[in-house]
């Protein structure tokens, strides 16, 4: 049964479920989706009807076979989704991984604990925060915490035993006040766990028990007359709440929320997402994800809230987006605000999405902008280096292939403003020439190209290059008079030992500097039309060789020979089937001959 046919069989007998399905090619996994209908939704990938972009023509065209898996509820095939895209990473899915890690801040598990900044979450009872988008984020967090609260910094092993054994002594940082001692029993475990307590609510988004804190030590200090201590105070707790203004106060009635925004254009969707916990915002990221099928926002963005829910363990109920969202996710309630607080918090969010692909966009133009300016700064020399009298924005390239005289082909590539046009490429099969005459040969081709042009009523090129050299270059000449066209088109050729320019009726060729770019153009030009020759030529050879090495077999005609050429290229993949697989191609009968013929000769 031939590929196509084992795919609709097996889709006939896909389920009516919810649940995802998997796409294979050759080499694997190509492609995870979901669906409340599994064969509902896979059967309209192969709806001839249904209006179908390029890309998914392409990853059609690719499936070799299809898998499925039943889940309970739309939620769990949606989650299960996301975990094989992360798995397994298709090309045909979206990808939002790339292989780096987030730094988290470590309060670790250990009498008198140590506040260390690590990228590797480890189960040894420690507490992570994060993780934070960048190490600078994190780092301001961390020296605010240092600066706060005088923490160790030491590895030391502080056991109660150790301590009293007084195996250690108090280092620099004791005595430039950035630790109380815990090495020397100089700070007692209750207060020093305090001040990590409430490093823990900072953390966590809540300084209102750390600002409290510092407010009433403020006050108990002045109560005391201890001036000079409670100028202490004042001072954390404005560090305290400078550091929240810049952590960008959204609103004190504001709890945990996430915060997700898309914008897109044809190739790219540009995402932020702000973390919001106890009215602060207090992580922000903005993407740019590559589409891969030209997916609906809806559906990048119901990818990307779960990828980024856990790449930043997030344990907000509500997300609040910028487009209407269905997650089937009991535990999450998806809102897009009108008016309000959280309306401004997602016209904050949108601003960030909007200035990503504004800048990327703007990239672009730029990158494409000095590409302009470079091809037409090579176009540019080249009309110098040659002589030539207008700006070659369309070159043609001209080259013979034979093999002792055999199946005699051309080729001709065609570059616009100094890039391949491949849909302008050209072969030819030597039709007037008999025997390797590459003379002859040229002058046919020259002449039938220009010839349809001039027929058609199409704009002629600005410059013509012949690979070869003063004879070739001769014959093109010679067909360009007589289509009563020379002159109107610059014609030179290149000998291919010492990249000699040849010009129409003079002796002397022309040396272009190595370095130059136009000679690189001019090189590049030679050996794409020489490599699209050459493929040409080695194709009909091949398929000459193998039609025949078929046909000579008693029971095999042209019509099979074509079919088996059109598919394996050559006799040694088709001795490497099974009889059941050349049964599937071309039938029991004619697969007994081939086989037997193969095997038994």
């Amino acid at each position: 049964m031939p590929a196509n046919e084992k795919l609709k069989e097996k889709i006939s007998h896909l389920p009516h479920k919810p649940g995802i399905y998997k796409f294979f090619d050759d080499s694997g996994i190509i492609y995870v989706g979901k669906a409340v209908d599994i064969r509902k939704r896979v059967s309209s990938y192969f709806n001839r009807s249904a209006q179908h972009n390029k890309k998914t023509l392409k990853l059609v065209s690719q499936i070799k076979d299809i898998e499925f898996t039943i889940v309970d509820t739309e939620a769990d095939a949606f989650l299960l989704e996301n975990n094989l895209i992360k798995q397994y990473q298709p090309k045909y899915n979206i990808l939002l991984k790339d292989g780096k890690t987030y730094p988290y801040i470590c309060i670790v598990n250990e009498r008198f604990p140590r506040i260390i900044s690590t990228r590797n979450k480890i189960n040894d009872g420690s507490r992570y925060f994060g993780p934070y988008p960048s190490v600078t984020t994190m780092n301001v967090v961390l020296d605010l915490i240092r600066t706060l609260y005088p923490l160790r910094t030491c590895t030391y092993n502080l056991s109660p035993e150790n301590v009293a054994a007084g195996k250690f002594k108090v280092c620099l940082e004791y005595h430039i006040g950035n630790c109380k001692g815990p090495c020397e029993d100089l700070v007692d475990e209750t207060s020093y766990n305090q001040n990590i307590t409430q490093i823990r609510n900072i953390l966590s988004g809540n300084l209102s028990v750390a600002k409290n804190y510092f407010k009433e030590q403020m006050a108990a200090a002045a109560q005391d007359y201890q001036y000079e201590l409670a100028h202490q105070f004042k001072q954390k707790l404005d560090m305290l709440e400078d550091f929240q203004v810049k952590s960008t106060v959204v609103s004190n009635t504001l709890t945990n929320i996430d915060v997700f925004t898309i914008t897109s254009n044809e190739q790219c969707a540009f995402i932020n997402y702000l973390k919001v916990m106890n009215g602060s915002i207090i992580l922000t990221q903005s993407l740019e994800i590559q589409k891969k099928l030209d997916e609906e926002d809806t559906d990048i963005l119901a990818s990307i809230v779960i990828q980024l829910r856990q790449e930043f363990e997030s344990t907000s109920r509500e997300v609040i987006t910028n487009i209407e969202l269905s997650l089937p996710l009991d535990s999450i309630t998806v809102t897009h605000p009108q008016i309000g607080d959280k309306r401004k918090l997602l016209n904050l969010s949108l601003k960030n999405a909007m200035y990503l692909r504004k800048e990327r966009e703007g990239r672009q133009e730029q990158n494409k902008g000095l590409a302009e300016q470079r091809e037409l700064r090579v176009l540019e020399t080249m009309k110098k280096d040659l002589r030539l009298t207008e700006l070659p924005r369309q070159i043609e390239c001209f080259d013979n292939s034979n093999f002792q005289g055999d199946n005699p082909v051309a080729s001709m590539v065609c570059f616009k403003n100094g890039k391949p046009s491949k849909k302008d490429y050209r072969h030819f099969n030597i039709k007037t020439v008999v025997g390797p005459n590459d003379f002859e040969s040229m002058y046919e081709i020259v002449t039938r190209r220009y010839k349809r042009l001039l027929d058609e009523d199409k704009p002629l090129p600005q410059l013509i290059i012949i690979d070869g050299g003063k004879g070739q270059l001769g014959m093109a000449v010679k067909a360009l008079k007589d289509l009563d066209i020379y002159g109107k088109i610059a014609v030179v050729g290149i000998a291919k030992r010492l990249e000699e320019i040849f010009y129409p009726g003079d002796n002397l060729p022309l040396y272009i500097d190595k370095k130059s770019e136009s000679l690189k153009l001019i090189q590049r030009l030679r050996n794409e039309a020489h490599r699209f020759a050459i493929t040409f030529h080695r194709s009909k050879r091949d398929a000459g060789t193998l039609k025949t090495a078929l046909t000579d077999i008693k029971g095999i005609g042209p019509s099979t020979a074509k079919a088996l050429l059109s598919k394996f290229r050559s006799v040694k993949k088709l001795k490497e089937l099974t009889k059941e697989e050349l049964s599937e191609e071309i039938g029991q009968a004619k697969a007994t001959i081939l086989f037997e013929h193969f095997h038994n000769s």
